[in-house]
């Protein structure tokens, strides 16, 4: 699956929200679980994993035990650094539109954009979006191992 820019900044804010929603104490989140819940192959997160732990924004833990955590408080992860991340993980794209109407109307719009969403983007935290899945009714899988004693 080839993946546009925007896709890419998509699918790493969803990684990272996943990890903080999924992990904690220690408890790590392993490529698979992240792939089967986002439905996406893991040779595609692999890339954006790398990526995302090359900037601190995830700790890696190697060994069969091994994972994903976040590697700084969700407080003060912006979703912007998630977004940036992979959008910079991906080569720019190059397109042929060229037209004046492009370059004069299309290209300036497309930079009001950009700054508006990142203004957004640049006011939310990983823990804002924490917060908003708890409101929406979403709760955390329990991690500790269930203990029956007959």
């Amino acid at each position: 699956m080839l993946l546009t820019r925007r896709d890419r900044g998509m699918v790493a804010l969803a990684i990272v929200l996943d990890i903080a929603f999924h992990s904690g104490g220690e408890a790590v989140v392993n490529a698979a679980e992240l792939a089967e819940r986002t439905g996406m192959a893991r040779r595609t997160l692999e890339p954006l994993l790398q990526a995302l732990s090359r900037e601190r924004l995830l700790d890696s833990t190697r060994g069969p035990h091994g994972g994903y955590r976040l590697g700084r408080p969700a407080r003060l992860i912006k979703v912007s650094d998630a977004i940036t991340v992979g959008l910079n993980s991906l080569e720019e794209s190059v397109h042929d539109l060229s037209g004046r109407l492009h370059r004069m109307v299309i290209e300036p719009l497309w930079g009001e954009f950009d700054a508006a969403l990142l203004a957004l983007a640049e006011s939310l935290t990983i823990e804002d979006l924490l917060k908003r899945a708890a409101k929406a009714g979403l709760r955390k899988p329990v991690t500790d191992p269930l203990n029956f004693v007959i």
